[in-house]
């Protein structure tokens, strides 16, 4: 366990006096019958030494409810680290990666907040209390799913603004009062300028994947939008970030008010849950190789891996061609049509997803039995984090690998990443033979 993590546990008794406002314990919202009917009694979670609670944070009873549905019993590094900071009113610039419960962290201590604390006076049409800004579309997709899912038991609203999805149903979300807006830049931007919206009144900033924003050229949008919101003292602020660069670090000196930073080791190894294969094979056989192995294998639902949108619609198209039912994704796919084939493979209605790799990161699919590379990414992280889509909670899973003329030279880098070799081998003899017609 690392120094950070020997945190005296919080006691239900521990006075909080956050930095720039006080809870008074007194729920403004989501008290109704529903939560009269529940107690801490229906969510029993022993206490285990080096591990902590939900419950050692005094969360609100409606929150509590939710996360016992969640399933969610002991708290991971990054929401203990994030929880005992932010839950007191504090700045938080936190390194963590995908994967690792910081969407719950930030937005734990939210609806927290808004729980514990009455309505202002006067709230305001279209000016959100809270503002979470997401770099992709998916990754703010999936934060306002979670957000409902924590919400479920309170009569707290939010709402999602993103680009490639219907403009006026986002403003009508945005014409009533709300809690919490999850959003990517450009289209928060947007509302913004022809004053569709009101950041003047929001209290907690959240900005997630900050590296990721970086990386895009989203900067310049944020700091238009930030500077729309409250002073930094006058806020509470959380930036997210899987590095720490110092340009990550000069935006949080810009944006974070006397904020604590947490870091949470960075996990290169892959989980050992999840069976690594590595097929040596020439370009010229990697469909047939594909397309035998999805017939032949104990595939439930796949994702495969190709770096290219046009080596994508390829393989959806031959896939579909040899009778699989296959979706794709990737950049160049609707933002209504992601959503469907997203649904449509957790329903079983699709078998395999074909994707670049803006599946690859903020994606949650349970039960995906296998992820197949057809090409090695070039970056070496995304290795780890498409394999990361297999194997989740304790589950078993597969991760195949086609290396061919070209992704030889990409493996070295992704072994040095992951501090392991690779087992590279002829894939069976009989998976490389023509298909019958």
């Amino acid at each position: 366990m690392s120094e950070s993590e020997k945190t005296s546990q919080p006691t239900q008794n521990e006075s909080r006096q956050p930095k720039r406002r006080r809870r008074n314990n007194r729920s403004r919202r989501g008290n109704g019958a529903r939560q009269q009917q529940w107690d801490l009694s229906n969510f029993k979670v022993p206490a285990v030494a080096g591990k902590w609670r939900f419950h050692d944070f005094d969360l609100p009873i409606p929150l509590m409810r939710a996360i016992h549905e969640q399933g969610f019993e002991y708290c991971t590094p990054i929401q203990f680290e994030s929880l005992q900071k932010t839950l007191l009113g504090g700045d938080i610039v936190g390194k963590a990666q995908t994967g690792t419960g910081k969407t719950a962290a930030f937005l734990i201590s939210v609806l927290a907040y808004f729980l514990e604390e009455e309505l202002p006076d006067g709230q305001k049409n279209g000016a959100p209390r809270a503002l979470i800004i997401a770099p992709t579309r998916e990754l703010a997709l999936q934060i306002e799913k979670d957000a409902k899912a924590l919400m479920r038991f309170t009569r707290l609203k939010v709402a999602c603004a993103v680009g490639g999805m219907d403009y006026q149903k986002q403003k009508n979300a945005l014409s009533r009062p709300l809690d919490v807006l999850v959003a990517t830049p450009g289209r928060l931007l947007d509302f913004h300028q022809k004053r569709d919206l009101d950041l003047s009144q929001v209290e907690i900033l959240v900005l997630d994947e900050a590296d990721r924003m970086l990386s895009m050229g989203f900067i310049p949008d944020v700091k238009r939008i930030i500077r729309a919101t409250p002073k930094k003292e006058d806020r509470q602020t959380f930036l997210y970030s899987a590095t720490f660069t110092q340009d990550i670090m000069n935006l949080a000196t810009q944006w974070t008010h006397e904020a604590s930073y947490v870091e949470i080791a960075v996990d290169t190894q892959t989980a050992n849950n999840i069976e690594q294969r590595v097929y040596l094979v020439s370009d010229s056989e990697k469909l047939t190789l594909l397309t035998n192995l999805v017939r032949e294998e104990q595939v439930t639902k796949a994702i495969v891996f190709a770096n290219r949108r046009d080596h994508v619609r390829k393989l959806d198209s031959q896939l579909r061609a040899a009778g699989v039912k296959v979706a794709m994704l990737s950049g160049d796919v609707p933002q209504r049509q992601r959503i469907k084939t997203l649904e449509d493979l957790r329903s079983g209605e699709v078998d395999i997803l074909v994707a670049t790799d803006v599946a690859g990161r903020g994606i949650h699919i349970d039960d995906v039995s296998h992820v197949i590379n057809y090409t090695l990414p070039e970056d070496p992280e995304d290795y780890v984090h498409r394999i990361g889509r297999t194997g989740r909670a304790g589950a078993t899973g597969v991760s195949i690998s086609f290396v061919g003329e070209e992704d030889g030279f990409a493996m070295p880098e992704i072994e040095a990443y992951i501090n392991d070799k690779l087992p590279c081998v002829q894939p069976p003899e009989h998976l490389c033979k023509p298909i019958e017609k």
